[in-house]
């Protein structure tokens, strides 16, 4: 514990849904829920506008529609939500150079260490100063906890939501907590909360008041022991500056049970690709390649494999994730599947025994119809191109392009999945109207709204979805995207 409220805490408000309504200016002060728009969605943020219906992080998508049918729901957009994340770190470590990132949205700051303040005072002016400087940088607010120690600091930001600052004097902290939840301290989920209201404790005070001995008795002596000095306000964890990446993985559920094998084998193709685009973007490599299958019945199964040494080839992780799918039964059908890689490292060792096999192979082929497949290769299952396409054909299909599905499935199916392309909340462009966003598709048709972030609410329009002047588009900048361009609506 700290003599004076030097660790900050900050937590962006509402930070995908916010993001989402400052993009989308006619969104603003409404009600908008990012998540999965399946049947088997899950939300994955709510704004406030839409928590006040009962929506939250967690619940499925089917239930948030129903408490809250005239939300706006999006699917979530990574690529923005990673760049508005770095704009707001780099804020942060312009404050101090110990820094400890907890998620794209949240993270812990030792002002201490960076020479910013040493006392309460010099600790809320930093506060007010990087909440201002957040919101010119992004348009967006957060909300900021000072205090002694990093479970304070999370625990007063948390109470100053939305957009506020809450600074924990020292020698205040136990005043602060007692009439708190036990729920509010860090490690009391659902199954410890309900143990603990059956023994009759149900706050922090009442916690700190069990003692010590009471609670290794009730729930075992490391966690008794931990719960205790929380619940007195004790935490002397440090902020460390590196939290470094255990593993990356991308996952998809399915609306409706995959059945078909190349459909599936298809998707983990497509999903080894976008793990890998994401292991470079962190500037990684992994040794250890995951699968996971989650099949009709709700089991779920996971299979590794080990390489000689770690890589961001997506041709390795590829095969890899291919001869782990082969020893996985998905006769029954599969609802959610995923590719992973762990064993991270910061550094790819090229894998040459791979290279040499391929080597041989390619010599042996004996010419251009011998050429044995590729097991990373779709050609060889008669979707996409050739085996040298090098896997082109798996990348997630494009508003110009036709997906896999459209491939291989019964009449009608071309069409489905021409309107899924045009997700809702996804960007895009018109040569004449120029940049928007999907409010929706159907029976042929996709809906737009043209309007950019720091516009005016924007008119909305219908094109066919086969459309040549409308394409997919990469997200706008939040801030300093700069005039209107001519024709835009």
């Amino acid at each position: 514990m700290r003599a004076a409220p030097t660790i900050l805490h900050l937590d962006m408000d509402a930070f995908y849904a916010s993001v989402e309504q400052a993009s989308k200016p006619s969104l603003r002060g409404k009600a908008v829920i990012v998540g999965g728009l399946g049947p088997r969605g899950v939300v994955a943020t709510a704004s406030y506008e839409a928590r006040r219906f009962g929506v939250h992080s967690a619940m499925p998508m089917a239930q948030a529609r129903r408490l809250c049918p005239n939300g706006a729901c999006l699917v979530p957009r990574f690529s923005l939500y990673r760049e508005v994340s770095d704009v707001v770190m780099a804020l942060l470590r312009e404050l101090s150079p110990l820094v400890e990132p907890l998620s794209l949205d949240e993270a812990f700051v030792d002002l201490e260490a960076g020479g910013v303040a040493f006392d309460s005072r010099g600790a809320r002016e930093a506060g007010e100063r990087l909440r201002a400087d957040i919101r010119a940088a992004t348009s967006l607010s957060g909300s900021v906890g000072l205090a002694g120690s990093k479970m304070l600091a999370k625990v007063a930001s948390e109470e100053a939501k939305p957009a506020g600052l809450l600074l924990i004097e020292p020698g205040t902290e136990r005043e602060l907590l007692a009439p708190m939840s036990v729920r509010t301290l860090p490690g009391v989920g659902p199954a410890t909360g309900e143990h603990l209201r059956r023994a009759g404790i149900t706050t922090v005070g009442e916690l700190a008041e069990a003692g010590e001995d009471e609670l290794v008795r009730m729930i075992g002596r490391s966690h008794g022991v931990g719960l205790y000095r929380m619940a007195l306000g004790l935490d002397d964890r440090p902020v460390v500056a590196e939290r470094d990446a255990k593993s990356v993985s991308v996952e998809d559920t399915f609306d409706v049970d995959l059945h078909d094998r190349v459909r599936i084998r298809t998707e983990v193709q497509r999903l080894a690709d976008r793990c890998v685009r994401r292991l470079r973007e962190s500037g990684h490599s992994g040794r250890t390649i995951v699968l996971k299958v989650r099949r009709f019945d709700f089991s779920t199964l996971t299979r590794s494999e080990t390489l000689r040494g770690p890589t961001d080839d997506p041709g390795v992780v590829r095969e890899a994730a291919a001869r782990l799918l082969e020893g996985v039964d998905t006769t029954g059908g599969v609802r959610l599947l995923g590719v992973g890689v762990t064993g991270l490292a910061d550094y790819t060792q090229e894998d040459l025994f791979a290279q040499a096999a391929a080597t041989l192979a390619a010599q042996g082929a004996g010419g251009p119809g011998d050429a044995p497949p590729d097991d990373g290769a779709e050609g060889a299952d008669g979707v996409g191109g050739p085996p040298e396409s090098g896997g082109a054909a798996q990348e997630a299909p494009t508003a110009g392009s036709p997906g896999p599905a459209s491939e291989h499935g019964p009449p009608g199916e071309a069409e489905a999945a021409a309107e899924r392309r045009w997700t809702p909340g996804n960007d895009v462009r018109h040569a004449v109207h120029g940049p928007g966003w999907v409010q929706g598709s159907g029976v042929g048709r996709v809906t737009v709204r043209f309007e950019r972030p720091g516009s005016a609410p924007g008119r909305v329009r219908t094109f066919r979805v086969d459309d040549p002047e409308l394409e997919a588009a990469d997200p706008l900048p939040l801030v300093g995207e700069g005039e209107e361009e001519p024709g835009t609506a």
